[in-house]
């Protein structure tokens, strides 16, 4: 019998209700007013400053609850169950015709989005193959082609409930097409592991 395998995938982790309601309400409350940094993306995207767990308990209690599926995470990245930190968290305030242009995170090996509000389908995070790579340089591309995993290069991730949790790995390319719908307001966060052991060389992460 004929058997298709899908060689090395990515991982991508979506956690439903992650964090509470009264949780998401707070982060809102104290954080959506502070998001006044300008992105180049869009006049109608700003952001808060980098934040650490430790500037607020809402984000020690979000950091909390991050840490397990953190270390779930990893362990599929790296096939062991090691310790993580949550390196930098910001909170996104994207109003009606932001837009947020293809990027990935650097200087971390997991990144994370929590969702916060409501978020209109037309503006659910898109991920993408990176760009050059090992695709071919012609293209079958037209209008009675079927993208699937194999063909397809761009991704649309699962409509989200404020308090959903998707983690991916950093070097992964993602936007978030122009928003019609209302404000959407999410927290995004970078996480390293502890250390990293291969065969004896070893590097210790953070400061």
């Amino acid at each position: 019998m004929d058997e298709i395998i899908g060689l090395f995938p990515t991982p991508f982790m979506r956690v439903p209700a992650a964090l509470g309601p009264e949780l998401v309400d707070g982060l809102v409350r104290h954080f959506a007013a502070a998001a006044v940094r300008s992105n180049n993306s869009s006049a109608n995207l700003s952001h808060t400053e980098m934040l650490q767990p430790g500037d607020s308990p809402l984000l020690v209690e979000c950091a909390n609850l991050i840490m397990p599926k953190l270390i779930d995470f990893g362990a599929l990245l790296f096939g062991e169950r090691i310790g993580w930190s949550v390196k930098e968290m910001w909170v996104n305030v994207l109003n009606t015709g932001g837009r947020q242009a293809m990027h990935n995170h650097a200087n971390s090996f997991v990144s994370g989005v929590v969702y916060l509000t409501a978020t209109h389908p037309d503006a659910q995070t898109v991920f993408m193959k990176s760009p050059g790579g090992s695709d071919f340089a012609f293209r079958n591309d037209h209008n009675r082609t079927t993208p699937g995993p194999y063909s397809a290069d761009k991704w649309v991730s699962p409509a989200p409930q404020p308090g959903d949790l998707v983690l991916f790995p950093s070097y992964l390319m993602h936007a978030v097409p122009p928003n019609p719908g209302e404000q959407r307001i999410t927290m995004s966060f970078n996480a390293i592991p502890a250390r990293l052991d291969s065969w004896g060389y070893k590097i210790t992460f953070g400061g």
